[in-house]
């Protein structure tokens, strides 16, 4: 599995590089734009094209999940602890038949520990970040956890197959295919690389 991540502000020509991107394969796009409000969320998923929306996970507003077919909603930490591990009936509202529920994650023993049923975790940081200045990777290894994790921070083709090794089932890139000179080559070299490991 393979999870691409927004870039937090937006890029040049970026709306022509999502639909590359799904040209290529991307099958899980996770729609993280923390400044931008509902309706600029809505003019963002006005301008990918339909048939790409069932690969698109958001991590804000998941009431748009009613109004866009969408993959998925993803709670970040903070979110996760506010409103599902108090027990409140978050989900009432939400239109979830045959969607997924994700989550991020610091610490494997939280992740572990966690009571919580996702379709699959984030956990971060496992490498020094490429896109974050500052994120010190602490190569977690979670092949004792018996969940389906993602690794995330400093996923490039060099460390896809230590991130493999360390036990986790997918990758989760963001700055080893914007930070580069050609996102969409980045990303194809990644791909390839993932799936002739795994």
């Amino acid at each position: 599995m393979i999870i691409l991540i927004t870039p937090e502000q937006d890029i040049p020509n970026e709306i022509e590089l999502v639909h590359q991107l799904f040209k290529e394969g991307l099958q899980c796009y996770h729609f993280r734009k923390p400044d931008k409000n509902y309706e600029e969320h809505c003019a963002y998923l006005h301008q990918i094209d339909k048939q790409y929306h069932n690969r698109i996970v958001v991590h804000f507003y998941h009431e748009l999940i009613n109004d866009f077919n969408l993959k998925g909603i993803h709670f970040q930490e903070q979110k996760r602890r506010d409103c599902l591990e108090k027990g409140i009936g978050y989900f009432k509202g939400l239109n979830m038949n045959g969607k997924t529920i994700s989550s991020s994650f610091h610490e494997p023993e939280d992740l572990e520990a966690c009571n919580l049923i996702f379709d699959y975790h984030l956990l971060s940081p496992v490498f020094s970040s490429i896109s974050k200045v500052g994120y010190q990777g602490r190569g977690f290894d979670v092949n004792h956890i018996n969940k389906t994790i993602v690794g995330m921070g400093g996923i490039n083709t060099e460390t896809i197959q230590e991130t493999i090794q360390l036990g986790f089932n997918g990758i989760g890139v963001l700055g080893g295919v914007w930070n580069v000179e050609n996102p969409v080559e980045s990303f194809k070299s990644i791909k390839e690389k993932f799936y002739s490991l795994v």
